[in-house]
């Protein structure tokens, strides 16, 4: 009978088998870590990334394009959070000579939306941007005509038109903001944003004033500067306003319901497609507790979020600028301000950094030219408190 033997070779590989193993098992184990820890580096990347984009998207934009962009990163990195002047190369109208460099396009996009936002006046005035301080402008007031005629007859000669040129009156705006060394170091600061809210805070605060009562003198010249009368379209001389008497130095009289109608049809019907009333929070105060003959309220509230409240179908703009009701002031103004007030402005906003005036503190001294003045008198006409 044969017996078969194992040999020893295979008896040795059959021991080695669970050393193999083990090996390989470690060997898995040290992938699998090196494998986790990619991973982790992954999501941290990942998440740094969403943060960055999070941030970048919480910040404005303004006409698609990101304030993120290289000109006005080397301009707020650069020269608003350091000082660096040669960060702002690629930024136009660069000038210290002047006052400051002009801000990036988009950085003063900014700063005129929330101007609008805030500037009673400026959101109804009919705005204009310009290149230079000497903006002019040509009125038509009358001379040309205009008739019927068939296809072959003779076309009789028109009159030679009439014009009034305006020059709005202009100043210097400026607003100076103040941010400390900590803030500008924080690199989670908004900084752009925050400059162009509190610029326009500023601007708005000064032109508020000065588009209802401006002298005209290194400033724009208010609409309740222009001259006034009681005589209507047509009969009053260029520039000058056209107003209704109401009441006495006590408020309204009798009628007061019968007063605003007056004033608002005085208003060409051209003009009143448009128009609003502007009048201060006390003036208000007082019109929204008028009524008429029956009983019913002249103020009528917005129904609609965002819809704005209206005073006999018309909307109503507070200006805080605007005189509280007193005999021989002006506290209600009603009109088409896009056609009656021109407001002329240089388009570009300058900024000067300054770390050395108030340590420790960062001002940045904003200006910008602004004019304005009465653009078409037929299209504003005032309520007066009679004396």
């Amino acid at each position: 009978m044969d017996i078969t033997i194992p040999s020893s070779t295979s008896s040795s590989a059959t021991s080695a088998d669970p050393i193999e193993q083990s090996f390989d098992v470690v060997a898995r184990q040290d992938q699998a870590e090196a494998d986790i820890k990619v991973l982790r580096s992954d999501v941290d990347e990942v998440k740094a990334r969403l943060d960055k984009v999070s941030r970048a998207a919480s910040r404005p934009s303004i006409g698609g394009t990101s304030v993120n962009s290289k000109e006005v990163k080397g301009f707020v990195n650069g020269y608003l959070r350091r000082g660096r002047e040669t960060e702002i190369k690629s930024t136009s109208g660069a000038s210290p000579s002047d006052g400051g460099f002009a801000v990036p396009q988009q950085i003063d996009a900014m700063i005129a939306r929330e101007l609008t936002e805030i500037s009673p006046i400026r959101s109804i005035a009919q705005v204009v941007q310009t290149g230079s301080s000497g903006y002019r402008k040509l009125i038509a007031t009358g001379g040309t005509a205009s008739g019927w005629v068939s296809e072959t007859a003779a076309r009789p000669e028109t009159n030679t038109p009439n014009f009034a040129e305006i020059a709005p009156p202009s100043g210097e705006l400026y607003a100076n903001p103040a941010a400390s060394q900590s803030m500008l170091d924080d690199a989670a600061f908004n900084l752009e944003a925050w400059l162009a809210n509190e610029i326009a805070i500023e601007f708005a605060r000064a032109e508020g004033t000065a588009f209802v009562n401006g002298t005209g003198s290194n400033q724009p010249e208010g609409f309740l500067q222009a001259s006034t009368s009681t005589a209507e379209d047509g009969v009053r001389n260029f520039g000058q306003l056209q107003y209704i008497g109401s009441g006495n130095a006590n408020g309204f009289d009798t009628a007061p319901d019968a007063r605003l109608i007056d004033l608002i049809h005085s208003l060409k019907s051209g003009h009143r497609q448009g128009a609003s009333f502007v009048m201060n929070s006390t003036t208000l105060a007082s019109v929204r507790k008028l009524k008429t003959a029956d009983g019913a309220f002249l103020w009528q509230p917005g129904m609609v979020e965002g819809q704005p409240n209206r005073l006999l179908g018309y909307p109503v703009i507070e200006a805080e600028d605007m005189p509280d009701i007193s005999a021989g002031e002006f506290p209600i103004a009603f009109g088409n301000f896009r056609h009656g007030y021109l407001i002329a402005e240089h388009s570009a906003t300058r900024v000067l950094r300054d770390p050395f005036s108030n340590k420790p503190f960062v001002h940045f001294y904003a200006t910008k030219r602004v004019g304005g003045q009465v653009l078409d008198s037929n299209a504003i006409k005032l309520l007066k408190i009679e004396a």
